[in-house]
Protein backbone atom coordinates (compact mmCIF):
# COMPACT_ATOMS: atom_id res chain seq x y z
CA UNK A 1 0.00 0.00 0.00
CA UNK A 2 2.86 2.35 0.66
CA UNK A 3 4.32 1.90 -2.32
CA UNK A 4 1.15 2.00 -4.58
CA UNK A 5 0.74 5.56 -2.11
CA UNK A 6 4.00 6.57 -3.53
CA UNK A 7 3.69 5.81 -7.03
CA UNK A 8 0.12 7.81 -6.93
CA UNK A 9 2.36 10.91 -5.29
CA UNK A 10 4.67 10.77 -8.03
CA UNK A 11 2.13 10.48 -10.61
CA UNK A 12 0.41 13.62 -9.47
CA UNK A 13 3.99 15.30 -8.99
CA UNK A 14 4.41 14.43 -12.98
CA UNK A 15 1.14 15.95 -13.82
CA UNK A 16 1.87 19.29 -11.87
CA UNK A 17 4.92 19.30 -13.68
CA UNK A 18 3.82 19.19 -17.07
CA UNK A 19 0.82 21.50 -16.75
CA UNK A 20 2.90 24.42 -15.16
CA UNK A 21 4.49 26.36 -18.04
CA UNK A 22 7.92 25.32 -19.08
CA UNK A 23 9.47 28.72 -19.01
CA UNK A 24 9.22 29.87 -15.46
CA UNK A 25 6.93 32.65 -14.79
CA UNK A 26 7.17 33.49 -18.94
CA UNK A 27 3.99 32.34 -20.55
CA UNK A 28 4.51 31.03 -24.14
CA UNK A 29 2.02 33.53 -25.85
CA UNK A 30 4.89 36.10 -24.22
CA UNK A 31 7.90 35.90 -25.86
CA UNK A 32 7.14 38.36 -29.12
CA UNK A 33 4.61 40.20 -27.35
CA UNK A 34 7.24 43.38 -27.41
CA UNK A 35 7.74 42.92 -31.68
CA UNK A 36 6.52 45.94 -33.43
CA UNK A 37 5.57 45.77 -37.01
CA UNK A 38 8.67 46.60 -38.84
CA UNK A 39 8.01 49.78 -40.85
CA UNK A 40 7.21 49.26 -44.57
CA UNK A 41 9.83 49.02 -47.26
CA UNK A 42 9.48 52.47 -49.42
CA UNK A 43 9.91 51.06 -52.85
CA UNK A 44 7.66 47.85 -52.31
CA UNK A 45 4.82 50.31 -50.83
CA UNK A 46 4.15 51.86 -54.02
CA UNK A 47 4.03 48.00 -55.86
CA UNK A 48 1.16 47.12 -53.46
CA UNK A 49 -0.21 50.74 -53.37
CA UNK A 50 -0.20 51.03 -57.51
CA UNK A 51 -1.69 47.54 -57.44
CA UNK A 52 -4.86 47.36 -54.90
CA UNK A 53 -5.99 50.72 -57.32
CA UNK A 54 -8.67 49.93 -60.24
CA UNK A 55 -8.04 52.88 -61.81
CA UNK A 56 -7.44 52.05 -65.65
CA UNK A 57 -5.10 55.01 -65.98
CA UNK A 58 -2.52 53.91 -62.88
CA UNK A 59 1.13 54.28 -64.08
CA UNK A 60 4.07 52.50 -61.91
CA UNK A 61 7.37 54.60 -62.22
CA UNK A 62 8.68 53.19 -58.79
CA UNK A 63 9.76 49.82 -59.81
CA UNK A 64 13.28 49.27 -60.25
CA UNK A 65 12.93 46.17 -62.65
CA UNK A 66 12.67 46.72 -66.18
CA UNK A 67 9.57 46.84 -68.51
CA UNK A 68 9.59 46.96 -72.02
CA UNK A 69 7.38 49.54 -74.22
CA UNK A 70 4.48 47.58 -73.67
CA UNK A 71 5.13 47.52 -69.41
CA UNK A 72 5.96 43.81 -69.18
CA UNK A 73 8.88 41.97 -67.87
CA UNK A 74 11.45 40.74 -70.15
CA UNK A 75 13.39 37.77 -70.13
CA UNK A 76 16.51 37.97 -72.75
CA UNK A 77 16.39 35.57 -75.77
CA UNK A 78 20.17 34.94 -74.66
CA UNK A 79 18.77 33.76 -71.25
CA UNK A 80 16.20 31.38 -72.78
CA UNK A 81 18.88 29.75 -74.39
CA UNK A 82 21.14 29.37 -71.97
CA UNK A 83 18.83 27.93 -69.82
CA UNK A 84 17.97 25.31 -72.88
CA UNK A 85 21.15 24.41 -73.28
CA UNK A 86 21.58 23.57 -69.69
CA UNK A 87 18.24 22.44 -68.82
CA UNK A 88 18.99 18.71 -67.83
CA UNK A 89 23.00 18.65 -68.03
CA UNK A 90 24.09 19.00 -64.59
CA UNK A 91 22.98 17.08 -60.84
CA UNK A 92 21.53 19.71 -58.36
CA UNK A 93 24.25 19.42 -56.14
CA UNK A 94 26.06 21.57 -54.13
CA UNK A 95 28.08 24.53 -55.65
CA UNK A 96 30.88 25.56 -53.20
CA UNK A 97 30.88 27.79 -50.57
CA UNK A 98 32.68 30.35 -52.97
CA UNK A 99 30.50 29.88 -55.61
CA UNK A 100 30.44 28.71 -59.47
CA UNK A 101 34.27 29.37 -60.15
CA UNK A 102 33.20 29.79 -64.03
CA UNK A 103 30.85 32.17 -63.37
CA UNK A 104 33.38 34.12 -61.05
CA UNK A 105 36.04 33.81 -63.85
CA UNK A 106 33.66 35.57 -66.00
CA UNK A 107 31.99 38.28 -64.32
CA UNK A 108 36.10 39.41 -62.69
CA UNK A 109 36.47 39.49 -66.65
CA UNK A 110 33.64 41.98 -67.42
CA UNK A 111 34.64 44.58 -63.66
CA UNK A 112 38.14 44.36 -64.22
CA UNK A 113 38.71 43.56 -67.92
CA UNK A 114 39.10 40.55 -70.24
CA UNK A 115 43.63 40.60 -70.02
CA UNK A 116 43.30 42.16 -66.43
CA UNK A 117 46.92 41.59 -65.27
CA UNK A 118 45.57 40.91 -61.75
CA UNK A 119 43.09 38.18 -62.96
CA UNK A 120 46.47 36.53 -64.58
CA UNK A 121 48.58 36.87 -60.84
CA UNK A 122 45.71 35.75 -58.93
CA UNK A 123 45.45 38.70 -57.04
CA UNK A 124 41.64 38.84 -56.60
CA UNK A 125 39.61 37.49 -54.22
CA UNK A 126 36.15 36.51 -55.37
CA UNK A 127 33.03 34.84 -54.50
CA UNK A 128 29.52 34.53 -56.04
CA UNK A 129 26.87 36.10 -53.55
CA UNK A 130 23.22 36.27 -53.93
CA UNK A 131 23.40 39.20 -56.22
CA UNK A 132 24.21 42.52 -55.23
CA UNK A 133 22.64 42.91 -51.99
CA UNK A 134 24.30 40.22 -50.86
CA UNK A 135 27.71 40.84 -52.01
CA UNK A 136 27.37 44.53 -50.03
CA UNK A 137 26.50 42.26 -46.79
CA UNK A 138 29.55 40.14 -47.49
CA UNK A 139 32.01 42.96 -47.85
CA UNK A 140 30.22 45.08 -44.44
CA UNK A 141 30.69 41.58 -42.40
CA UNK A 142 33.73 41.32 -43.82
CA UNK A 143 34.84 45.00 -42.73
CA UNK A 144 33.21 44.73 -38.98
CA UNK A 145 35.59 41.54 -38.54
CA UNK A 146 38.99 42.58 -40.20
CA UNK A 147 38.66 46.88 -39.69
CA UNK A 148 36.74 46.80 -36.83
CA UNK A 149 37.76 50.67 -35.80
CA UNK A 150 36.05 51.53 -39.43
CA UNK A 151 33.43 53.07 -40.53
CA UNK A 152 31.75 53.72 -43.96
CA UNK A 153 31.01 56.97 -45.53
CA UNK A 154 27.64 56.48 -48.17
CA UNK A 155 26.40 58.94 -50.05
CA UNK A 156 23.91 61.75 -49.63
CA UNK A 157 21.37 59.98 -51.21
CA UNK A 158 22.00 56.39 -51.99
CA UNK A 159 19.73 53.19 -52.61
CA UNK A 160 18.05 53.12 -49.28
CA UNK A 161 19.02 49.29 -48.44
CA UNK A 162 22.37 50.37 -48.15
CA UNK A 163 22.41 51.88 -45.42
CA UNK A 164 20.77 48.71 -44.02
CA UNK A 165 23.17 46.55 -44.86
CA UNK A 166 26.02 48.18 -43.28
CA UNK A 167 23.92 48.80 -39.88
CA UNK A 168 23.02 45.24 -39.84
CA UNK A 169 26.81 44.56 -39.65
CA UNK A 170 27.50 46.66 -36.83
CA UNK A 171 29.66 48.85 -38.86
CA UNK A 172 29.51 52.44 -38.06
CA UNK A 173 27.62 55.35 -40.90
CA UNK A 174 29.12 58.34 -42.16
CA UNK A 175 27.53 60.57 -45.32
CA UNK A 176 29.68 62.68 -47.80
CA UNK A 177 27.95 65.12 -50.27
CA UNK A 178 26.92 63.38 -53.58
CA UNK A 179 23.86 65.49 -55.13
CA UNK A 180 23.13 69.13 -55.45
CA UNK A 181 19.48 69.89 -55.14
CA UNK A 182 19.73 73.20 -56.95
CA UNK A 183 21.55 71.91 -60.41
CA UNK A 184 20.13 68.16 -59.71
CA UNK A 185 23.45 67.20 -60.75
CA UNK A 186 27.05 66.63 -58.85
CA UNK A 187 27.66 68.26 -55.92
CA UNK A 188 31.47 67.70 -56.87
CA UNK A 189 32.89 69.67 -54.25
CA UNK A 190 30.91 68.92 -51.36
CA UNK A 191 32.10 65.65 -52.38
CA UNK A 192 35.82 66.30 -52.69
CA UNK A 193 36.01 68.20 -49.18
CA UNK A 194 34.51 65.15 -47.24
CA UNK A 195 36.53 62.72 -49.00
CA UNK A 196 39.36 65.48 -48.07
CA UNK A 197 38.29 65.68 -44.66
CA UNK A 198 37.47 62.06 -44.29
CA UNK A 199 40.62 60.59 -41.53
CA UNK A 200 43.07 58.75 -43.88
CA UNK A 201 42.03 55.04 -44.85
CA UNK A 202 38.65 55.24 -44.47
CA UNK A 203 36.17 53.39 -46.36
CA UNK A 204 33.83 55.38 -49.29
CA UNK A 205 31.01 53.02 -51.11
CA UNK A 206 30.90 54.55 -54.33
CA UNK A 207 28.57 53.64 -57.48
CA UNK A 208 30.35 52.33 -60.42
CA UNK A 209 27.75 53.66 -62.89
CA UNK A 210 23.82 55.09 -62.76
CA UNK A 211 24.08 56.50 -59.48
CA UNK A 212 20.64 54.92 -57.38
CA UNK A 213 18.33 57.12 -56.92
CA UNK A 214 19.61 60.26 -58.50
CA UNK A 215 21.15 58.86 -62.20
CA UNK A 216 23.96 61.17 -61.83
CA UNK A 217 27.29 60.18 -62.23
CA UNK A 218 30.73 61.87 -62.06
CA UNK A 219 32.30 62.27 -65.49
CA UNK A 220 35.43 60.43 -66.55
CA UNK A 221 37.68 63.56 -65.65
CA UNK A 222 36.04 63.89 -62.23
CA UNK A 223 36.93 60.29 -61.61
CA UNK A 224 40.07 60.73 -62.26
CA UNK A 225 40.12 62.83 -59.44
CA UNK A 226 38.06 61.60 -56.91
CA UNK A 227 40.36 58.68 -57.84
CA UNK A 228 43.61 60.93 -56.91
CA UNK A 229 42.44 62.26 -53.87
CA UNK A 230 41.78 58.90 -52.36
CA UNK A 231 45.03 57.60 -53.47
CA UNK A 232 46.76 60.86 -51.43
CA UNK A 233 44.33 59.96 -48.54
CA UNK A 234 44.78 56.22 -48.49
CA UNK A 235 40.89 55.50 -48.78
CA UNK A 236 39.27 52.45 -49.63
CA UNK A 237 37.01 52.40 -52.54
CA UNK A 238 34.19 49.78 -52.57
CA UNK A 239 32.26 49.77 -55.52
CA UNK A 240 28.41 48.96 -55.73
CA UNK A 241 28.18 48.40 -59.74
CA UNK A 242 24.47 46.65 -60.28
CA UNK A 243 23.88 48.49 -63.66
CA UNK A 244 27.07 47.41 -65.45
CA UNK A 245 26.06 47.36 -69.45
CA UNK A 246 22.31 48.69 -68.30
CA UNK A 247 23.43 52.55 -67.97
CA UNK A 248 24.93 52.92 -71.02
CA UNK A 249 24.73 50.02 -73.41
CA UNK A 250 28.60 49.30 -72.97
CA UNK A 251 29.84 47.37 -70.55
CA UNK A 252 33.42 48.71 -70.67
CA UNK A 253 32.01 52.09 -70.19
CA UNK A 254 29.63 51.61 -67.64
CA UNK A 255 33.62 49.91 -65.90
CA UNK A 256 35.67 53.54 -66.61
CA UNK A 257 34.74 54.03 -63.04
CA UNK A 258 36.28 51.10 -61.88
CA UNK A 259 39.10 50.90 -64.06
CA UNK A 260 40.38 54.17 -63.40
CA UNK A 261 40.98 53.60 -59.49
CA UNK A 262 42.76 50.21 -60.99
CA UNK A 263 44.89 52.59 -63.35
CA UNK A 264 46.32 54.36 -59.55
CA UNK A 265 47.21 51.12 -58.45
CA UNK A 266 44.71 51.17 -55.69
CA UNK A 267 42.73 48.17 -53.77
CA UNK A 268 39.05 48.53 -54.03
CA UNK A 269 36.15 46.26 -53.47
CA UNK A 270 33.30 45.75 -55.94
CA UNK A 271 29.89 43.78 -55.97
CA UNK A 272 28.41 42.89 -59.14
CA UNK A 273 24.75 41.96 -59.79
CA UNK A 274 23.15 40.29 -62.74
CA UNK A 275 19.73 41.56 -62.14
CA UNK A 276 19.55 44.42 -64.07
CA UNK A 277 21.90 44.08 -66.72
CA UNK A 278 20.74 40.43 -67.80
CA UNK A 279 17.07 40.70 -66.12
CA UNK A 280 17.86 37.60 -63.30
CA UNK A 281 16.17 39.07 -60.59
CA UNK A 282 14.80 36.50 -59.13
CA UNK A 283 18.00 34.40 -59.16
CA UNK A 284 20.12 36.52 -56.86
CA UNK A 285 23.31 36.17 -59.27
CA UNK A 286 26.07 38.32 -58.21
CA UNK A 287 30.09 38.67 -57.28
CA UNK A 288 31.75 39.95 -54.33
CA UNK A 289 35.71 40.81 -55.09
CA UNK A 290 38.61 42.11 -53.69
CA UNK A 291 41.72 43.10 -55.14
CA UNK A 292 44.71 41.81 -52.80
CA UNK A 293 48.17 42.57 -52.44
CA UNK A 294 49.38 38.88 -54.17
CA UNK A 295 48.07 35.92 -54.79
CA UNK A 296 48.77 34.60 -51.16
CA UNK A 297 46.69 37.43 -49.84
CA UNK A 298 43.70 36.77 -52.19
CA UNK A 299 43.65 32.83 -51.23
CA UNK A 300 43.41 34.38 -47.85
CA UNK A 301 40.54 37.04 -48.25
CA UNK A 302 38.79 34.02 -49.88
CA UNK A 303 38.58 31.92 -46.92
CA UNK A 304 37.31 34.76 -44.89
CA UNK A 305 34.58 35.57 -46.91
CA UNK A 306 33.47 32.10 -47.63
CA UNK A 307 33.71 31.50 -43.25
CA UNK A 308 31.58 34.29 -43.24
CA UNK A 309 28.87 32.74 -46.16
CA UNK A 310 29.06 29.75 -44.25
CA UNK A 311 26.83 30.61 -41.39
CA UNK A 312 24.75 32.91 -43.45
CA UNK A 313 23.27 30.62 -46.55
CA UNK A 314 26.48 28.15 -47.12
CA UNK A 315 26.41 28.20 -50.77
CA UNK A 316 24.83 30.10 -53.14
CA UNK A 317 21.97 29.26 -55.85
CA UNK A 318 23.65 26.95 -58.87
CA UNK A 319 20.77 27.44 -61.58
CA UNK A 320 21.49 31.54 -62.10
CA UNK A 321 24.89 30.76 -62.03
CA UNK A 322 25.14 28.30 -64.84
CA UNK A 323 23.24 31.08 -66.96
CA UNK A 324 25.48 33.59 -66.83
CA UNK A 325 28.50 31.56 -66.67
CA UNK A 326 26.94 29.76 -70.07
CA UNK A 327 26.20 33.35 -72.06
CA UNK A 328 29.65 34.71 -70.93
CA UNK A 329 31.35 31.90 -71.31
CA UNK A 330 30.08 31.53 -74.98
CA UNK A 331 31.22 34.12 -77.72
CA UNK A 332 27.69 33.76 -79.45
CA UNK A 333 25.83 34.26 -76.75
CA UNK A 334 27.84 37.02 -75.45
CA UNK A 335 27.56 38.59 -78.17
CA UNK A 336 23.54 38.36 -78.09
CA UNK A 337 23.78 39.63 -74.59
CA UNK A 338 25.80 43.04 -75.27
CA UNK A 339 23.22 43.37 -78.09
CA UNK A 340 20.67 42.95 -75.73
CA UNK A 341 21.52 44.87 -72.91
CA UNK A 342 22.06 47.64 -75.43
CA UNK A 343 18.69 47.63 -76.68
CA UNK A 344 17.47 47.97 -73.04
CA UNK A 345 19.61 50.92 -72.02
CA UNK A 346 18.65 52.89 -75.74
CA UNK A 347 15.19 52.41 -74.80
CA UNK A 348 15.35 53.94 -71.15
CA UNK A 349 17.82 56.70 -73.01
CA UNK A 350 15.37 57.34 -75.63
CA UNK A 351 12.31 58.19 -73.01
CA UNK A 352 14.29 60.50 -71.16
CA UNK A 353 14.45 62.04 -74.39
CA UNK A 354 10.40 61.83 -74.85
CA UNK A 355 9.82 62.76 -71.42
CA UNK A 356 11.55 65.99 -72.01
CA UNK A 357 10.67 66.91 -74.82
CA UNK A 358 6.63 66.52 -74.06
CA UNK A 359 7.25 68.90 -71.07
CA UNK A 360 8.91 71.44 -72.75
CA UNK A 361 6.21 71.20 -75.74
CA UNK A 362 3.87 71.84 -72.99
CA UNK A 363 5.82 75.12 -72.26
CA UNK A 364 7.23 73.91 -68.62
CA UNK A 365 8.47 77.03 -67.14
CA UNK A 366 11.04 74.82 -65.39
CA UNK A 367 14.20 73.29 -66.92
CA UNK A 368 14.00 69.62 -67.36
CA UNK A 369 17.74 69.29 -68.96
CA UNK A 370 18.64 66.92 -65.74
CA UNK A 371 16.33 64.37 -67.48
CA UNK A 372 18.77 63.52 -70.27
CA UNK A 373 21.68 64.39 -68.36
CA UNK A 374 21.30 61.22 -65.79
CA UNK A 375 21.71 57.86 -66.88
CA UNK A 376 20.41 54.60 -66.22
CA UNK A 377 17.01 53.36 -64.56
CA UNK A 378 16.13 56.43 -62.42
CA UNK A 379 15.57 59.85 -62.98
CA UNK A 380 15.81 62.55 -59.93
CA UNK A 381 13.13 64.60 -60.88
CA UNK A 382 13.19 67.24 -58.49
CA UNK A 383 9.60 66.55 -57.77
CA UNK A 384 8.44 67.54 -53.88
CA UNK A 385 6.94 65.18 -51.31
CA UNK A 386 3.69 66.85 -51.87
CA UNK A 387 3.79 67.18 -55.78
CA UNK A 388 4.43 63.65 -55.95
CA UNK A 389 1.21 62.38 -53.44
CA UNK A 390 -0.59 64.82 -55.98
CA UNK A 391 0.41 62.94 -58.73
CA UNK A 392 -0.91 59.80 -56.69
CA UNK A 393 -3.92 61.08 -55.63
CA UNK A 394 -5.22 62.79 -58.22
CA UNK A 395 -3.60 61.14 -61.16
CA UNK A 396 -2.63 57.60 -60.43
CA UNK A 397 0.89 57.99 -60.76
CA UNK A 398 3.06 55.51 -58.41
CA UNK A 399 6.60 56.69 -57.74
CA UNK A 400 8.96 57.20 -54.29
CA UNK A 401 7.97 60.46 -52.53
CA UNK A 402 11.42 61.57 -53.00
CA UNK A 403 10.79 62.13 -56.65
CA UNK A 404 12.57 59.34 -57.83
CA UNK A 405 11.17 57.80 -61.29
CA UNK A 406 11.96 54.26 -62.70
CA UNK A 407 12.43 55.29 -66.64
CA UNK A 408 11.89 51.49 -67.31
CA UNK A 409 8.42 51.89 -66.58
CA UNK A 410 7.93 54.99 -68.66
CA UNK A 411 6.35 53.86 -72.29
CA UNK A 412 5.57 55.48 -75.06
CA UNK A 413 1.85 54.49 -74.56
CA UNK A 414 2.14 56.39 -71.25
CA UNK A 415 4.76 59.09 -71.48
CA UNK A 416 2.30 62.03 -72.67
CA UNK A 417 0.34 61.41 -69.49
CA UNK A 418 3.06 61.28 -67.56
CA UNK A 419 4.03 64.51 -68.96
CA UNK A 420 0.97 66.36 -68.38
CA UNK A 421 0.63 65.63 -64.93
CA UNK A 422 3.85 66.39 -63.86
CA UNK A 423 3.18 69.72 -66.20
CA UNK A 424 0.06 70.22 -64.27
CA UNK A 425 1.71 69.56 -60.46
CA UNK A 426 4.79 71.41 -61.36
CA UNK A 427 3.73 74.55 -63.50
CA UNK A 428 2.85 76.64 -60.48
CA UNK A 429 6.60 76.63 -59.22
Amino acid sequence: MAMMAMTIRNSASRRTMMSRPIFGSRSMSSWWKNVEPAPKDPILGVTEAFLADPSPDKVNVGVGAYRDDNGKPVVLDCVREAERRIAGTSFMEYLPMGGSVKMVEETLKLAYGDNSQFIKDKRIAAVQSLSGTGACRLFADFQNRFCPASQIYIPVPTWSNHHNIWRDAQVPQKTYHYYHPETKGLDFKGLMDDVKNAPEGSFFLLHACAHNPTGVDPTEEQWREISQLFKAKKHFAFFDMAYQGFASGDPARDAKSIRIFLEDGQHIGISQSYAKNMGLYGQRVGCLSVLCEDEKQAVTVKSQLQQLARPMYSNPPLHGAQIVSTILGDPELKSLWLKEVKIMADRIIGMRTTLRDSLEKLGSPLSWEHVTKQIGMFCYSGLTPEQVDRLTSEYHIYMTRNGRISMAGVTTGNVGYLANVIHEVTKSS
